[in-house]
């Protein structure tokens, strides 16, 4: 069976960023414009999970191969990734003109419920507080969840507020994490039919 394809004729949002350190080597490409397609390949198995969020409930088609130093443990591939993935957006969005540029989403996944909030502002921020219940998820380190999001926060040149209101299960938490900084990006770099052409902003640049 062929792999489905990530770039829809004709979009115009669309990047590919490769890294290569003696780390990590990761190869991004993305589809701001996408349908939810993923292909991942991280070798971490909850992360790949999480990235699936990323792309289906962002309509983003991601595709991701990473090569990272897990003999030693996670946290380069997973800091690297989101690195790479914030270079990569921040190539595909451009000068930003005609998007919405804020975006915000609440997600709850039974008992746990996350907000997440986003400025595409050219400015890196995070804020970021989620009280995990447990250390790893599936052997995934929960403390590289804020790993990942500063370094996409840093390449991709937003301010980003991540809060977990509530949760009991550490899957639980994370998903509803990536899930609503999902939806709060599709919202972010959705076009805006009466912005077209305009930069989102009275300085007149982002």
């Amino acid at each position: 069976m062929n792999a489905p394809e990530l770039t829809a004729p004709g979009a115009d949002r669309v990047a590919e960023v490769t890294r290569n350190t003696a780390e990590t080597q990761i190869t991004v490409r993305v589809n701001l414009d996408g349908a939810g397609t993923a292909r991942l390949a991280t070798g971490i198995g909850f992360f790949d999970h999480m990235l699936d969020q990323i792309a289906r409930h962002g309509l983003i088609d991601l595709d991701i191969d990473a090569k990272g130093d897990l003999h030693i443990d996670g946290h380069h591939t997973v800091e690297d990734v989101g690195i790479t993935l914030g270079q990569a957006v921040a190539k595909a969005v451009g000068d930003k003109k005609g998007i919405r540029r804020y975006g915000h989403a609440y997600v709850p996944l039974d008992e746990a419920l996350s907000r997440v909030v986003i400025d595409f502002s050219g400015r890196p921020g995070l804020t970021m507080h989620v009280p995990f219940t447990a250390g790893s998820i599936g052997g995934f380190d929960t403390q590289l969840t804020f790993e990942f999001f500063q370094g996409f926060v840093n390449h991709a040149g937003v301010t980003l507020h991540i809060d977990n209101l509530r949760g009991v299960n550490a899957h639980h938490q994370c998903e509803t994490v990536f899930k609503a900084f999902a939806r709060a990006l599709r919202g972010a770099l959705e076009r805006d039919p009466r912005m077209a052409g305009v930069i989102p902003s009275t300085k007149g640049s982002l």
